[in-house]
């Protein structure tokens, strides 16, 4: 047995904090009775409708994904294009925890739980993203320590990040740079390099928070374990508790 708005939140229709306003405003119906009550306890037997919709609930799966290059991360394209979605042979309803853009590169998790998706990417959640990223031009300790404390993107400060000078190559004045971030801002990593004038050439995902491509060839996925499934509710004490 689960918790109501639990259930509501993984299939994916909210997130557990909306699930629980719909169930207080009288949205959700169990076996076709009203149920206002936050904390109902329900089965895999219980019929669960929101907004009069049959609430369809299915076995949760997650991937990684090492995604490649030229592949949009979506779940359907309009222009026809290779998506993520296709690389990996589910006959469940999967799609993308974030996104990664056309040219970028590395991990992905795709997964059809609604809460693990909101948790991943509620800021409160801080998880963090770890890129590879090949610059045109070569970082200074000056232009590290900027990254590194913020750099304006939209007229908004970016949060406190970690930068490592991987390698630099004087003679094509270029360098590789790795950088943490827990923030999920668009193109965040090529616009803070450009926030100094400088251009990402190349661009790697290469952790979620604890979670690594080793092993993967590009365009090659595994299944999650429970064990990594509970090791990221775990990464948050506050969730920890709620869960």
């Amino acid at each position: 047995m689960e918790r109501l708005q639990k259930v509501i939140a993984s299939s994916g229709v909210a997130s557990r904090r909306k699930a629980e306003e719909m169930i207080q405003a009288g949205r959700v119906k169990v076996d076709g009775q009203v149920v206002t009550k936050l904390g109902t306890l329900v089965g895999s037997k219980n019929t669960i409708e929101v907004d009069g919709v049959r609430l369809e609930r299915e076995e949760h799966v997650y991937y990684l994904l090492n995604k490649p290059r030229g592949i949009i991360t979506s779940t359907t394209d309009d222009k026809h294009r290779k998506t993520v979605v296709d690389l990996i042979d589910t006959d469940k309803r999967i799609y993308p925890v974030g996104r990664l853009d056309y040219d970028t590169t590395g991990a992905l998790i795709l997964t059809n739980d609604g809460e693990f998706t909101n948790y991943l990417m509620h800021p409160s959640s801080e998880i963090t993203k770890t890129y590879v990223a090949k610059v045109k031009g070569i970082l200074k300790g000056k232009e590290i320590h900027m990254l590194e404390s913020g750099v304006y993107i939209d007229g908004k400060m970016t949060e406190p990040a970690k930068v490592k000078l991987r390698k630099v190559d004087e003679k094509n004045n270029t360098c590789m740079v790795e950088i943490t971030i827990h923030e999920g801002r668009n193109h965040q990593i090529k616009n803070m390099i450009a926030s100094l004038g400088m251009e990402v050439l190349k661009l790697k995902r290469e952790r979620i928070a604890f979670l690594d491509v080793k092993g993967l060839q590009s365009g090659e996925y595994r299944l999650l374990s429970p064990k990594e499934i509970a090791k990221f509710y775990g990464m948050n004490s506050k969730h920890k508790k709620n869960h």
